[in-house]
């Protein structure tokens, strides 16, 4: 099993914006696909800042997982272009996390 820690910058006053959408759509989109979503979070010290952080079994787990969303009509036609005018793609990072032996993640 491994997290996939992705860490997204609004565009200037959009956090708020973003965070919403994150919440009322990307999220409840990417689970009825059966994405595993383990947290979201918004920076409290940075007013830019929004994370989130999914779980995948294994990278055959995670591969059919992106294909189930990222190629649905939905994501490409409507949410996905949305998502360009929240955030700054440039300022995306994301890390692939494995859980040490006694996380509670584990």
């Amino acid at each position: 099993m491994f997290y996939e820690l992705r860490q997204y910058r609004a565009l200037p006053g959009k956090r708020d914006e973003l965070a919403r959408y994150m919440e009322e759509v990307i999220i409840p989109f990417q689970v009825g696909k059966g994405m595993v979503v383990t947290g979201s979070f918004t920076g409290e010290q940075e007013s830019d800042l929004y994370v989130w952080i999914r779980r995948f079994e294994n990278e055959s787990d995670r591969e059919s997982l992106y294909a189930a969303v990222y190629q649905d009509p939905e994501w490409k036609d409507v949410i996905g272009p949305k998502v360009g005018t929240l955030l700054d793609r440039e300022r995306m990072v994301v890390t692939r996390l494995e859980p040490m032996p006694k996380s509670v993640l584990r």
